[in-house]
């Protein structure tokens, strides 16, 4: 199967201080190990890049090259699909953004879900699973959250 992959749990995957690091790359490797791949879109990426550079975001942000290079490194790694916004897509983005009546701050989220289920995806591994439930076409993945 594949999963979609959100800039959420990304993020949490590569940021060691992120409170569900641990369990995001565990779902990750037992996802993987049992042959499981995960699809990468270029606005995920982009996302990725801006918000891990950040230092008001985290204590120790990634420098610049860094970020491009993990970015680089996921878009080509072995276990990724490249999945590009299609035509498709983004009439889907369109219609959804009507139709679920969303604002600006749902935009890029609606077009990640769109994109992904354009080709074909229909589980995301997301740590705002709440952001793509209005869609009804996803089963989505979050990894345990440590309890506060």
């Amino acid at each position: 199967m594949t999963h979609g992959v959100d800039t959420s749990f990304l993020v949490a995957v590569e940021i060691t201080e992120h409170a569900c690091h641990a369990d995001a790359l565990r779902l990750l490797e037992a996802l993987l190990a049992r042959g499981d791949r995960v699809a990468i879109t270029p606005q995920v990426l982009a996302e990725f890049v801006h918000i891990v550079t950040d230092a008001r975001r985290f204590q120790q942000p990634f420098a610049m090259e860094t970020a491009i290079d993990k970015s680089e490194r996921w878009w080509n790694a072995a276990e990724s699909e490249q999945v590009l916004p299609s035509d498709a897509a983004v009439a889907r983005f369109h219609s959804w953004m009507r139709i679920h009546q969303l604002g600006r701050k749902r935009v890029l989220d609606t077009l990640l879900a769109a994109t992904d289920r354009a080709a074909g995806i229909t589980s995301l591994l997301t740590l705002d699973a709440a952001d793509f439930t209005v869609f009804g076409e996803f089963a989505c993945l979050p990894p345990v959250v440590p309890e506060a």
